[in-house]
């Protein structure tokens, strides 16, 4: 368990454990390794489309008080222990899953699934050519390479651009762009693999369907 904290494969409640002496409530908290279980689920599992506000935290907690995600569900859905599928920081909008199926989390946030990942952005200028085909090759960040992304300019107030990837990193796209000297003002994520937040309101949230669900883990296969 040491060297799993140590590569950041083990979360509690959907937050990465950085300490080896993490307090844990088995009753109340959803321990998961490399995005699986520990623990036998128990009860009815829950797969919900969220489209996350600017503001809040995509984890179960803060320590700084800030809203998470679970602050602005439905009532029904407390104490039915849903944790995030990857993250969104703070500043940024757009669609988020939450579930209480680990093998679920682990098919969509395992990096060998490739799982595609669209966002809308606004930066603070028109990019030039040469940037363009350096995002669609693959940029150099402090924690390595990424892999090629698509970039397309959109008409989208306030958006200007859209950019897809595959990969999961901490604040990946604000640092994609910054790599090459531009700066994210708006970032909103529009789309995972084959789903979208189309005619979900900010701030609102809704269960997958069958088809939805059967669709995403078919992908993986």
């Amino acid at each position: 368990m040491t060297e799993a904290i140590k590569a950041g494969q083990v979360a509690v409640n959907g937050k990465t454990v950085e300490s080896f002496t993490q307090p844990v409530d088995a009753e109340h908290d959803a321990v998961t390794l490399a995005g699986k279980p520990m623990a036998q689920k128990t009860g009815a599992l829950i797969y919900l489309l969220v489209n996350k506000p600017k503001g809040i935290v995509s984890a179960t907690s803060d320590d700084r008080g800030s809203r998470t995600v679970l602050d602005i569900l439905p009532p029904k859905y407390k104490g039915t222990r849903l944790y995030p599928v990857g993250r969104l920081d703070k500043d940024s909008t757009g669609l988020m899953l939450l579930t209480n199926d680990g093998d679920f989390t682990y098919l969509l946030t395992h990096p060998k699934f490739e799982r595609e990942k669209e966002y809308l952005v606004q930066v603070n200028g028109t990019l030039k050519s040469e940037d363009v085909a350096r995002l669609e090759k693959g940029v150099h960040l402090e924690d390595g390479k990424t892999a090629p992304a698509k970039i397309k300019a959109v008409k989208a107030t306030p958006f200007n651009y859209s950019i897809t990837i595959h990969e999961g990193r901490n604040r990946q796209v604000r640092r994609m762009f910054a790599s090459l000297g531009y700066r994210v003002l708006e970032l909103k994520r529009i789309r995972l693999d084959t789903l979208t937040i189309t005619g979900l309101p900010e701030g609102s949230a809704r269960e997958l369907t069958p088809r939805e669900i059967q669709g995403l883990k078919a992908h993986a296969e």
